[in-house]
């Protein structure tokens, strides 16, 4: 996956593409935007009404009609406010709510990526992506292109009350300006390269904590302790000047924008000196320009320095939507989701001169030939390398091969629907993974047609209701992530218990008693015997007295199948899995 991003503080193709997940909650998108309009109106007029209020009634000696005129500047004041509250409410439910699309959007994306994307991908890339990216587009939505539109329109109207009270002064005023347009300009720059570099520091130090707290039992044993802790300095450290960079931009630009706003409130100062000094001219006029004029100038250069904030949130908000719309571009599905989901499985397997390279042709697998007929168990032996996990991995399409053919029932494999496919099949892995939930939960998987008393009956078929009950909780008990508060075996026994379950027409086992100890290994053997009973079983076998009693055995050497028979067949041959079985046995 590219991780290079235009960088662009606003790049119209990313913005149509985020504005139509806003397209659900266009109501709410137009209502949003008209509170930001009356807002925008509502804030200059109250200056013109303090202008009005000291030639009229403050001039006039008028005190009833001051108070009216006090009264309906606090009321427009309170109507303001309420507005307001209404506005940010509504624009930061809208930034929720399409993040919350966006959010599952991309992870129903990602769910159907083919393991080989995850092999390339760093996952603290993809953590970076689906939560602190996606959250950078909520605010473009509350913080950022909304109100944007909101203190532009703002500036506009302040700018054409200044010039219909008195174009000239509004003129003398408006000075600074073109000196703020450059800054600004420069600020632009600075800011879009060190958000850049911000967002990819970000991204790496996430990828980096993911995976050294993942293997951090790794860095122990190898006492890799003070060689990580610098590596991660660094990292740390080029994170920190990232951000350092982008404070240095605005540590120069909010100074100049208040250097500024006070030149233009000093020439606000010298003009009134100068009217004061003129005759004829109307004090009551000139204090109620002043007053409102005052108002403006906080009006115009309130908004430009928050411009500056906007503009981060707008920038951060773009490189993120860049990035997420980039995984959600991705084409790294698996051929045919749209096929067959209807068809039954009896769970005949055919390989037909297979090939399997994971990069460009360094094949793995080298025209496979085999045959499984509904109900067979059969095993795949061979050294570490073989290409027997390859196998299996095609079967369930985890992977695509690049030649020949697969079928199943006599249907091609890529004619059928993944998640269909998937959905007969079963797999217990040597390197299982359990969730961070309880150990109903982990056998379940969530899977509403699968209840407790299924749950309790796979249980005690396996032998593992025993042990389930010494636990605090029993079923309930969370084992913690990647299951880690309870043993080795204990996880492997979880993961049967989930196959048996599933009640799944194919079985694989991938060398699932590899890591367990012999009391474990003779009751998952009886529980082998049992869930295989019916349906067709693939073992991938590292203990060879598991698999004497398969119906064909498969010795893989060097991504092909050099031998095949039944245990006593192969032994009798005297060839590579009679080696294999001496050298394990002696």
């Amino acid at each position: 996956m590219a991780t290079s991003v235009s960088g662009k503080a606003f790049d119209m193709a990313v913005f149509r593409k985020m504005m139509a997940f806003a397209k659900p909650y266009q109501t709410r998108l137009i209502g949003t935007t008209l509170l930001i309009i009356v807002l925008a109106i509502l804030g200059p007029i109250r200056p013109f009404l303090i202008d009005k209020m000291v030639q009229g009634p403050i001039r006039n000696g008028d005190g009833l009609g001051l108070m009216y005129w006090t009264i309906f500047i606090i009321a427009l004041l309170v109507l303001e406010s309420v507005i307001q509250f209404y506005q940010t409410y509504s624009a930061n439910a809208l930034g929720q709510n399409v993040i919350l699309d966006i959010r599952t959007k991309l992870f129903k994306h990602l769910t159907g990526f083919r393991l080989r994307y995850f092999d390339k991908t760093p996952i603290g890339r993809l953590v970076t992506r689906a939560v602190s990216d996606i959250e950078t587009i909520s605010e473009v939505f509350s913080s950022g292109i909304l109100i944007i539109f909101g203190d532009l329109l703002k500036l506009f109207i302040v700018v054409g009350f200044m010039f219909y009270m008195n174009w000239r002064f509004t003129l003398i005023i408006l000075a600074p300006i073109p000196l703020l347009f450059i800054a600004t300009r420069i600020f632009k720059k600075s800011i879009e390269v060190a958000f850049r570099k911000v967002r990819a520091e970000v991204a790496r130090l996430n990828t980096f904590v993911q995976e050294h707290i993942q293997g951090m039992s790794i860095v122990q044993v190898f006492g890799r302790e003070k060689e990580e802790e610098k590596r991660f300095k660094a990292i740390n450290a080029e994170h920190r000047k990232a951000h350092i960079d982008s404070v240095w931009a605005y540590s120069i630009f909010f100074p100049v924008v208040e250097i500024l706003s006070a030149i233009s409130m000093a020439l606000l100062v010298l003009w009134g000196l100068k009217a004061v000094s003129q005759e004829g001219q109307d004090s009551y006029e000139l204090i109620g320009q002043v007053l409102a004029f005052t108002f403006y100038i906080n009006m115009l250069y309130r908004p430009i320095r928050q411009l500056a904030d906007r503009f981060n949130v707008l920038q951060m908000g773009m490189v993120g939507a860049e990035r997420v719309l980039e995984v959600l571009a991705t084409e790294a599905k698996l051929e045919g989701t749209d096929s067959r989901s209807d068809m039954a499985l009896s769970g005949d397997i055919e390989f037909k001169d297979v090939w399997l390279a994971y990069t460009d042709e360094d094949y793995v697998l080298k025209g496979i030939d085999f045959k499984v007929e509904k109900g067979q168990n059969v095993a795949f032996v061979g050294s570490t390398g073989a290409g027997k996990t390859s196998i299996i991995n095609l079967i369930g399409r985890f992977y695509e091969f690049q030649r020949g053919e697969i079928l199943l029932d006599g249907v091609n494999i890529r004619a059928i629907n993944p998640a269909h496919l998937r959905s007969h099949l079963a797999v217990v892995q040597q390197d299982l993974f359990l969730y961070s939930d309880t150990v109903a939960r982990n056998i379940t998987l969530g899977n509403p047609k699968i209840s407790m008393e299924d749950v309790i009956k796979g249980a005690k078929a396996v032998g593992a209701h025993e042990f389930i009950m010494r636990l605090p909780k029993q079923y309930e008990t969370p084992v913690a992530e990647r299951g880690r508060l309870i043993s080795v075996g204990q996880r492997q026994l979880i993961a049967f218990i989930r196959a048996y379950v599933h009640q799944p027409d194919i079985l694989i086992l991938d060398e699932a008693t590899s890591s367990i100890d012999s009391e474990s290994e003779s009751m998952i053997q009886r529980a082998q015997e049992l869930i295989t009973e019916g349906r067709t079983s693939i073992v991938i076998a590292h203990r060879l007295s598991t698999i004497k009693r398969a119906d064909a055995i498969y010795v893989m050497d060097k991504g092909k199948i050099v031998e095949q028979g039944r245990h006593e067949e192969l032994l009798e041959s005297g060839g590579k899995y009679k080696r294999l079985y001496e050298l394990q046995f002696k």
